[in-house]
């Protein structure tokens, strides 16, 4: 007897009814891939291919097929969503305006504006536990493998500069991103009772670290020093594993004797003195200064369109980015640009508040809430010290926030309106059996 529709269970039903999208979001990991690990800067022949393009397009591709089957619609997409999107449009019309150089603006705010596609499509395609776990968990390994393969390749490379390409060729950049995704590590090591596993992850995080500290970049350790002070607290305090203060403390004074030299040197090198090896440092700290008080002559020439996206080197004569992403974003966008960008990363904060009031939620969920409340923590406080208003990666982080919040309220509706029982349909020679005795009589008659 082959089984209809309605004898199979309704849990098989929405298992199905979860799947119609597993398609696009293997697309979508995909990218997260070739985004975040860069294959194509150490795998042979990869940089001939735009990975990137093909495996955002096969994602857009799969959710438009089987959006009609989807619970989420672009009507559900968070208000963040719009912030996001009226700061790229913003940006593009003061490119468009730019008393710099429009076609230059113009171009790299196209190219940063794929991050709403990207946003977009991890919103409503991460739609359970289980989807979310793995693409930070692409995030997390993309990083700690890029780290390893940046201290194999660029031992002999001071500070780990251009050793691989696209977003990780600048060492304060690839500082910040190893410091945003060290909190995920931390997550996925105390989630695991797998003795391998947590080993994994002991290691990666202890490469991660060396990077970090070869890379010299001061913004990337405050960065590294809030998020580990953000994270303990909820990992080591609020959960009761004291364990991992200590430890921390120890491993990362370790790793800051073994392989912090440069770092050292470059943090007492804004004394002014003059030491011998530290020139290079103390000139790149009154360089900053110069900077920034270039921005600030820039917001007061162009508060309302700035100078456009990436016009900053331009204009500040020496061909440098100001260390700082709020001026950065201000003197690039304007005021409103600025406005736009704190409204949507304010957003993050506002979805993790709700997450962490709540005291229903499962372990693991808890452990991912407080890896991201330590990583957007950690991007407001070294967004001060470092030029990072156009990298993907806390942008991803804020998409983060809102699909778990989503898939928090999801299975709340699922709990208080349970479907119903299925109802089994009876044989059909069981209904033609009862009918038959009336057919009967009738004929008697």
């Amino acid at each position: 007897m082959s089984a209809t529709a309605e004898q199979i269970p309704q849990s098989r039903l929405s298992a199905r009814k979860r799947d119609v999208l597993a398609g696009a979001f293997t697309w979508l990991s995909a990218f997260y891939v070739v985004y975040c690990a860069r294959p194509e800067d150490w795998i042979p022949g990869l940089s001939h291919i735009p990975l990137a393009k093909i495996t955002a397009f096969g994602a857009f591709v799969g959710l438009m097929t089987s959006m009609s089957k989807s619970e989420r619609r672009f009507r559900d997409l968070p208000k963040e969503s719009r912030y996001l999107l009226a700061m790229i449009l913003v940006l593009l019309l003061a490119g468009v305006l730019s008393p710099i150089w429009k076609g230059g603006a113009v171009s790299f705010t196209l190219a940063f504006g794929k991050i709403y596609i990207a946003w977009v499509l991890t919103f409503m395609l991460v739609t359970s536990f289980e989807k979310f776990r793995r693409i930070i968990f692409i995030q997390a390994a993309s990083v700690a493998a890029i780290c390893a393969i940046s201290i194999v390749k660029g031992h002999s490379h001071p500070r780990l500069e251009g050793v691989i390409g696209g977003i990780y060729s600048n060492p304060n950049d690839l500082a910040f991103a190893i410091a945003l995704s060290l909190p995920f590590c931390l997550a996925f090591l105390v989630s695991t009772n797998n003795a391998i596993r947590k080993m994994i992850w002991l290691v990666s995080m202890l490469i991660m670290l060396a990077a970090l500290f070869m890379t010299a970049s001061r913004g990337g350790f405050i960065t590294l020093v809030i998020t580990g002070v953000v994270c303990l607290w909820h990992f080591g305090v609020r959960g009761r594993r004291f364990f991992l203060i200590v430890g921390t403390a120890v491993v990362g004074g370790i790793v800051l004797i073994a392989a912090g030299g440069k770092l050292i040197d470059r943090f007492e090198a804004m004394s002014g003195e003059t030491v011998e090896g530290r020139e290079a440092a103390y000139e790149s700290y009154e360089q900053r200064k110069f900077l920034m008080e270039k921005a600030i002559e820039g917001i007061e020439h162009y508060p309302i369109l700035g100078v456009g996206a990436k016009n900053f080197q331009v204009y500040s004569t020496v061909w440098r980015d100001v260390h700082m992403t709020y001026l950065q974003i201000t003197v690039e966008g304007g005021i409103p640009t600025a406005i736009l960008f704190l409204l949507f990363f304010s957003c993050a904060f506002s979805n993790l508040k709700v997450l962490r009031k709540r005291k229903d939620l499962d372990v693991q969920t808890v452990l991912f809430v407080g890896a991201l409340h330590s990583s957007m923590v950690g991007f407001i406080v070294g967004a001060t010290f470092a030029p990072e208003a156009y990298q993907f990666f806390p942008y991803f982080a804020v998409a983060y926030t809102s699909a778990l919040i989503a898939i928090v309220k999801e299975q709340d509706r699922h709990s208080a309106n349970p479907p119903p029982a299925p109802r089994l349909q009876r044989p059909y020679w069981d209904r033609t059996a009862r009918s038959r005795p009336q057919e009967s009589a009738s004929v008697g008659r």
